[in-house]
């Protein structure tokens, strides 16, 4: 795959996140705190554009674009406007990463090894059992990280139907799955690994899941925080990580992606703490 690079001529490079609700996006915070700390002269902002603009909006874009963050709800219509999708990528079914050069239309995932990422940064690079919650587009990402961690994942669902859709991705990814009702969560306190994905609207269902000590945490939400989960595993002195943490992961190899050097960690991650701060 060719990197953005960041040698792109005289003109100012631009890149964006796109997605419907966008506006609320730390991606730019990210993102722009990244270039300034390498002196880039690119900019980064935030596009409402929807399902059937997407094609559109992309077929528009001159030559100074490098790239497009994808957020809801285009990770799996993404799908259809890249010319090169990684192995990855198609397996998930989702995009969040697009890839503009010379003509080239490069999609790739960056929510997989970004939650991987973000777990080795707590110290969880292996695992025997991973408790998934939910079975939505996330538990996708979820799944690879129990690939890359070599668990067996175990998915809580209202829906079986739900688990059912996701076989097909963990049999490509080498995963075994187990099936779970929702009615039984709080089994997933034995797990090594918690992974929530469920919505905010429905994170004050695991209020009363009481996770293990030795039992890692992670949970794809930011706002609020601590969540019910969170706030439990941080009682308990759990190793804890949040969709901050995976926010950051996937936007540092998107970086690397867009401009074709690493992302500058450190400062991209003091700016984004202070966004969240600034916002209270």
């Amino acid at each position: 795959m060719p990197g953005g690079g960041a040698d792109r001529g005289l003109l100012p490079v631009r890149a964006a996140v796109l997605g419907r609700p966008v506006g609320h996006s730390l991606s730019p915070v990210l993102h722009n705190a990244g270039y300034a700390a390498l002196g880039l002269d690119w900019s980064y902002a935030a596009v409402d554009v929807g399902e059937d603009e997407l094609a559109s909006f992309v077929d528009g874009l001159g030559p100074e674009w490098a790239g497009l963050s994808l957020t809801m709800p285009l990770k799996e219509v993404a799908l259809t406007v890249g010319r090169e999708v990684t192995p990855l990528a198609r397996v998930l079914g989702a995009a969040n990463t697009l890839v503009l050069r010379g003509g080239t239309r490069f999609l790739d995932n960056t929510d997989a090894p970004g939650a991987v990422d973000a777990l080795a940064q707590v110290g969880c690079v292996a695992a025997a059992e991973m408790a998934i919650l939910g079975a939505g587009g996330t538990a996708r990402a979820a799944l690879a990280a129990a690939s890359s961690l070599g668990a067996r994942a175990t998915v809580y669902a209202r829906r079986p139907e739900a688990v059912t859709e996701l076989l097909p991705v963990a049999a490509a990814l080498d995963v075994r799955i187990v099936p779970a009702h929702w009615d039984d969560v709080a089994d997933a306190a034995d797990a090594d690994v918690i992974v929530s994905t469920v919505p905010k609207s429905a994170a004050g269902s695991l209020a009363e899941l009481k996770p293990h000590r030795d039992t890692v945490v992670f949970d794809v939400l930011y706002d609020p925080w601590p969540t019910p989960l969170a706030a439990a595993a941080l009682a308990a002195g759990c190793r804890v990580v949040s969709g901050l943490d995976l926010l950051a992961a996937q936007a540092y190899l998107q970086f690397a992606l867009f401009t074709g050097v690493p992302a500058p960690r450190a400062p991209m991650r003091a700016a984004l703490d202070a966004a969240v701060a600034a916002r209270g």
